[in-house]
Order: structure tokens, then C-alpha cells, then sequence
């Protein structure tokens, strides 16, 4: 009786500790040292409103913003929906003639437009929700937005530029531009009509 008593005292302890003291710390610790991250990265507009997550890109399919990568993954646009979708690829094979199909369809959307195509404005990434593009992707579209807002591309230039992500710790990854801030910086410079 002793040691089922020693046993059932260890595991109430236990249990107190792992499924209440432990994550309640952390939830803590996570507000308090954390809280941009902890509560999902979220980007606000002037007025307050939650315009989207620093961590999810979204489509930008206008001439007047700074278009992001393809994705395979149905977007939510409508705010009374706040799921994302499945994240991931579309597992499709260098071979499969739907995935030539979609390549050659973007890259003839980036020509009309007068863009040069870059890898990540053609390809999707592997989640299928990566807000950002590359430098080069954001410079190779300054000259359409400038002409589309009637702007100097010197000053969509200078955006782009202020709006860079360096690396993770100075060493992993390579340097990008989330699309959704870009456009906001975008839209403060000139308001969208």
C-alpha cells in the first residue's frame, strides 16, 4: 500500500508539473520576452487593423504592388476565414507537364509584364507559404510599379533597399524582402487608390 501510495503521489506531482507549472512558464516567458513572435507575427496598418503575418506571405496579383511568389496553396482572402490552407509543395515531378504547364504561364505573365523572371517568381517554395522574394525578384518589378504609381523608381528603389531581412544570426539563409511589409511601405510612400 505504501508504494502504490509513493506512486500515485509521484504521478499527481509529476503530472502538476508537466501539464500545468511547465507550459504555463513558457507561456509566460513567451509574452513577456517574446511577444511579437509568441502571438503569430502579426503585421498592423496605420489604423491597427491585423493585415497579415510577418510569417505567411500572401498574393499580390495588382501592378501597383510587388508581386510574391506562386503558390500551390489556396489562400484565404476572406476575413471571416483565418485558415491559411495546407502548407507544402505540389509534389509535382520535373516531368509532370502540369507543372510545365504552370512554369510557362508565369513565365509569360513576368514577360507581358516587362519583368525579367527570377527563380522564386516562378517556382514555389516548398511550404507554399513564403512571404518573402528575393532582392533580385523585388528590383527586377521597381520599373513597373514606378510606372504604375507615377512615382520615381529611385524612390521604389530606396524602399526595396531599407526593406531587406538579412540573414538568420548573420550566416544562414540568404537575404530577402517580405512582400507584405514592402507593399505597406509601399502604400505609405503614395496610398493605394
Amino acid at each position: 500500500m505504501s508504494q502504490l501510495s509513493k506512486a500515485v503521489r509521484s504521478t499527481l506531482a509529476l503530472w502538476l508539473l508537466t501539464a500545468f507549472l511547465y507550459p504555463l512558464f513558457m507561456l509566460l516567458c513567451g509574452q513577456i520576452a517574446l511577444s511579437f513572435q509568441a502571438n503569430g507575427s502579426l503585421i498592423t496598418n496605420s489604423q491597427g487593423t491585423v493585415v497579415g503575418s510577418a510569417l505567411i506571405g500572401q498574393p499580390f496579383n495588382s501592378d501597383r504592388y510587388f508581386w510574391s511568389r506562386p503558390s500551390t496553396v489556396k489562400y484565404s482572402i476572406s476575413p471571416e476565414v483565418t485558415k491559411t490552407g495546407i502548407s507544402g509543395a505540389s509534389n509535382l515531378a520535373p516531368s509532370n507537364p502540369e507543372l510545365l504547364k504552370r512554369i510557362q504561364v508565369e513565365v509569360a505573365r513576368l514577360k507581358q509584364a516587362n519583368i525579367q523572371p527570377t527563380a522564386d517568381l516562378v517556382y514555389t517554395s516548398g511550404s507554399g507559404l513564403d512571404p518573402h522574394i528575393s532582392i533580385a525578384a523585388a528590383q527586377a518589378q521597381v520599373r513597373r510599379i514606378a510606372s504604375t504609381r507615377n512615382l520615381n523608381p529611385a524612390q521604389i528603389q530606396t524602399l526595396v533597399s531599407q526593406n531587406i531581412d538579412g540573414r538568420f544570426l548573420g550566416i544562414f539563409g540568404e537575404p530577402g524582402i517580405n512582400v507584405l511589409q514592402l507593399n505597406m511601405a509601399l502604400d505609405a510612400l503614395q496610398p493605394a487608390s
